[in-house]
C-alpha cells in the first residue's frame, strides 16, 4: 500500500502532467508522464483529446509500453497496435503475464498473431497459445499460467524446499495447486498451512479437497460471482478432463466486475461499453445514431396511438395535459423494476424456479403503487379541472399502466436474454415503447368510453 505522502506526490505529478500537456516543452512531459505508474499514465492517455493522445504515447518510455497498453481501453489500444508492426509488438509483450499478451493478441488482425507469435521466445509462445483459443470472456481468456503445482507424496519439507529454488512467487499466490503426474487436478494446498504444519508430514494429509476447479468454458461473469460468494484470492482452471490448464486471481476478476458494471450503465442508456469520453465525433455518432433511430421508431408508435384519439382530445384539452403524466409514471416504474432485475441476472439470483414469485411479487408492487398515486394524481386532477370523469380515467389508467410496466420490467430482460439480445442494451427501448403505447391506449381509450357515451 503506497504512504500518505507517496499519493499526494502522485496526485501533483498527475496535475502537471495535465498542466504540461499545453505547453511545448516535451523533454519535461516526458520525464513527468514516466514517472507516474503504468496505470496513471493510461488514465492519462484516455483523457486526452484523440490527437493528444498518439503523442503521450510516443512519450512513454519502451519499457514501460507492455504494461501501458494493458491498462489502456480496448478501443485506444487496438488502435495503437494495428498501427505497430510485428516485431515491435513481440517487443511489446516481453515480461507481460501470458494473459495479458492473449488480450492483446486478440485485438490484432488474425493474420498478424502467427507472426508475433513466431517473433517471441518459445516459452512465452508455449504460453500464450495455451490460452488463445479461449474467448477472452472465459475463465480460460482471464487465466494465467504462472502456476506452481506439487504432488501428493512429496513431504511439506522437500516442497519448502522446492519453493527456495524459485527466485519468487508468483504475484497473488495464496496456495499450491496439487495434482498428479497427468495434471489432474486434485486439491489446494494453502501457503498457510504449509508454513505452520509439520515439514513431515505429506501434502496429501493437509490438501483442501473440496474446493471445485473452475471450467476453462465458463463465462468471466459467472467465475466473478463465485469468487464474490466464496471470497477466493485465486482460482484453478480445469479443462474437460480436469487436467489443470491454469489459475485466476482476483486483480483479473475485479476487471471483469468494473467491465460488467460499465456495461450496465451505458447498456441502460443504449450505448455500447466501448463508448468513451473523448472518442472523436465521426466515431461517436454512428454509435449514438442507431439507438435514437430505433428510439424514433417507437416513438413514432406511441404518436400514432395518439393519432387513433385525435377526436377525443379536441373534444377534451385535458387529456392533452394530463397524457404525458400516465406514461411517465409507468416509464419510473418499469426502468425500477427493470434495473433489479437485470442486476439480479448478472448476479446469478434469477432462475426459472424464482421467476413466477418475481412476476408476483411485482405485480402486486405495481398494483399497491398504481392504487396509491392514483388515488392522488385522481384528487389532483378532479381539483384542477373540476371533472370528477377525468379524474376516475386517470386514476384507472395510472393504476392499468402501473401494473403493466412492473410487469414488463420483469420479463423483459428474462425474454430477451432468452432471444440472444442484451437486456441491458435493449430493455430500456423496448419497455419505454410498452410504457408509452400502454399508457396512451388505456388512458385515452378509457376516455373515448366515458366521453363518447
Amino acid at each position: 500500500m503506497q504512504a500518505p505522502n507517496e499519493k499526494v506526490s502522485q496526485l501533483s505529478q498527475l496535475a502537471s502532467v495535465n498542466e504540461m500537456m499545453d505547453s511545448s516543452n516535451v523533454r519535461l512531459l516526458r520525464h513527468m508522464l514516466n514517472n507516474l505508474t503504468p496505470a496513471d499514465i493510461a488514465d492519462q492517455i484516455e483523457s486526452a483529446p484523440p490527437k493528444a493522445r498518439r503523442v503521450l504515447w510516443d512519450l512513454v518510455d519502451k519499457e514501460s509500453e507492455g504494461e501501458v497498453i494493458g491498462e489502456l481501453n480496448e478501443e485506444i489500444s487496438g488502435e495503437i497496435l494495428n498501427e505497430m508492426e510485428s516485431h515491435e509488438v513481440a517487443s511489446l509483450t516481453e515480461g507481460l503475464d501470458p494473459d495479458d499478451v492473449a488480450d492483446i493478441l486478440q485485438q490484432l488482425p488474425e493474420k498478424v498473431i502467427p507472426e508475433v507469435l513466431q517473433a517471441m521466445s518459445a516459452q512465452d509462445r508455449h504460453r500464450v497459445e495455451a490460452i488463445l483459443p479461449y474467448n477472452e470472456d472465459t475463465a480460460g481468456g482471464l487465466m494465467n499460467t504462472d502456476t506452481i503445482t506439487v504432488r501428493p507424496d512429496l513431504t511439506l519439507d522437500v516442497v519448502l524446499r522446492y519453493l527456495r529454488r524459485h527466485e519468487g512467487l508468483p504475484e497473488i499466490t495464496d496456495s499450491i495447486f496439487v495434482v498428479n503426474r497427468e495434471d489432474t487436478f486434485l486439491g489446494i494446498l494453502p501457503i498457510g498451512k504449509l508454513l505452520t504444519s509439520s515439514p513431515n508430514i505429506t501434502v496429501r494429509e493437509i490438501t483442501a479437497t473440496e474446493v471445485e476447479a473452475i471450467p476453462a468454458d465458463m463465462s468471466d461473469s459467472e467465475v466473478a460471482h463465485l469468487f464474490e460468494k466464496h471470497n477466493w484470492v485465486s482460482a484453478p482452471v480445469v479443462n474437460e478432463e480436469n487436467k489443470l490448464l491454469g489459475r485466476i486471481t482476483i486483480d483479473d476478476v475485479v476487471d471483469v466486475i468494473i467491465e460488467d458494471a460499465d456495461h450496465s450503465l451505458l447498456g441502460l442508456a443504449g450505448l455500447s461499453d466501448v463508448e468513451e469520453t473523448f472518442a472523436s465525433v465521426g466515431r461517436t455518432t454512428p454509435r449514438r445514431a442507431v439507438w435514437l433511430g430505433i428510439n424514433l421508431m417507437t416513438a413514432i408508435l406511441a404518436s400514432a396511438v395518439i393519432n387513433i384519439f385525435e377526436a377525443t382530445i379536441d373534444k377534451v384539452v385535458a387529456l392533452a395535459i394530463l397524457m404525458p403524466i400516465v406514461a411517465s409514471m409507468g416509464g419510473v416504474a418499469g426502468s425500477q423494476t427493470l434495473t433489479v432485475v437485470i442486476r439480479g441476472m448478472a448476479l446469478g439470483q434469477i432462475t426459472r424456479n424464482n421467476l413466477r414469485w418475481l412476476l408476483s411479487k411485482e405485480f402486486a408492487v405495481g398494483a399497491l403503487n398504481g392504487m396509491l398515486w392514483a388515488l392522488v394524481m385522481g384528487c389532483v386532477a378532479a381539483l384542477w379541472f373540476q371533472d370528477p370523469m377525468i379524474a376516475v380515467i386517470i386514476a384507472a389508467a395510472m393504476v392499468i399502466n402501473l401494473i403493466a410496466a412492473a410487469l414488463a420490467g420483469a420479463a423483459l430482460p428474462v425474454i430477451l436474454k432468452a432471444c440472444n439480445i442484451d437486456p441491458a442494451l435493449a430493455g430500456s427501448v423496448a419497455l419505454t415503447t410498452i410504457t408509452d403505447v400502454v399508457g396512451f391506449l388505456s388512458f385515452l381509450g378509457l376516455a373515448t368510453i366515458f366521453y363518447g357515451s
